[in-house]
């Protein structure tokens, strides 16, 4: 049996807003070419804590961060690590779509173009291929010069994904990316997911707790800025270690 291999690790990880703690002591593994899901209540650390593995944080003030989080092998907080380089490598996708109102095109050309591509052919072939790999190139590839604010929300949250695989990244983080969308799209984008894990580590948050047992092969519960328990899905979802974790599973609270 293959190895697994450890891509992301956090080790004793505190965050605060100002003087409030969002997390607290969080130590996690998550593996290369596998999904992680984040699960728990509104409010408990899983959005915060998926922002941390890239550094968005940076953009909130008064955030102070404590403990290390290394990805192959670098500390990402190490005051010489490169943030724009850190998140060409380490790509998100919102709750909401955030694209540009330009053309579909334009959408995706645009970090490359940061990184310095500029002849047409090349960036030609970059639209093709992330667009086959959100898998939504056949509806759009007579599209290309509309605006992507017309496609519909299902549409668009694919084409968000396909940007962010525009700039050949490593990880793909994605904060609840189906949350606003209906069951047929829904089902789009996690079998995206299901496709796209050869290829990258994923790491997702989600309320949805049949999404993240479909989709993902380990799950990490966060209640009130910890982590409470985490390990493969399928125990998790089935035989929980932790009563906590069982009770909100089965919804009995949260």
């Amino acid at each position: 049996m293959k190895e697994k291999k450890i891509e992301v690790q956090t080790s004793s990880l505190d965050l605060f807003y100002g003087q409030k703690q969002a997390l607290k002591n969080i130590s996690l593994d998550i593996y290369s070419n596998h999904i992680t899901a984040f699960i728990g209540p509104s409010g408990c650390g899983k959005s915060t804590f998926l922002r941390t593995l890239n550094r968005m944080n940076d953009l909130i003030g008064n955030v102070t961060i404590h403990g290390e989080v290394i990805i192959n092998g670098t500390n990402i907080y190490a005051r010489n690590v490169d943030v724009v380089e850190l998140r060409r490598k380490v790509g998100m996708v919102f709750q909401k779509s955030n694209l540009f109102p330009k053309s579909i095109f334009d959408n995706l050309v645009f970090g490359p173009k940061l990184n310095g591509i500029r002849d047409r052919k090349s960036l030609n072939e970059i639209v093709e291929r992330t667009l086959r790999q959100a898998a939504i190139w056949d509806e759009v590839k007579d599209r290309l010069n509309e605006n992507a604010l017309s496609l519909s929300g299902g549409q668009q949250q694919r084409l968000c994904i396909a940007r962010a695989l525009a700039v050949e990244p490593e990880i793909i983080l994605l904060d609840e990316p189906a949350s606003a969308l209906d069951p047929i799209s829904t089902a789009k984008i996690e079998e995206l997911l299901s496709e796209l894990k050869h290829n990258y580590t994923i790491v997702i948050v989600t309320h949805n707790m049949q999404q993240a047992s479909r989709v993902s092969d380990y799950t990490a519960f966060f209640y009130m800025g910890e982590l409470i328990e985490y390990g493969e899905t399928k125990k998790m979802f089935t035989k929980p270690s932790i009563k906590k974790t069982e009770e909100y599973i089965t919804g009995r609270f949260g």
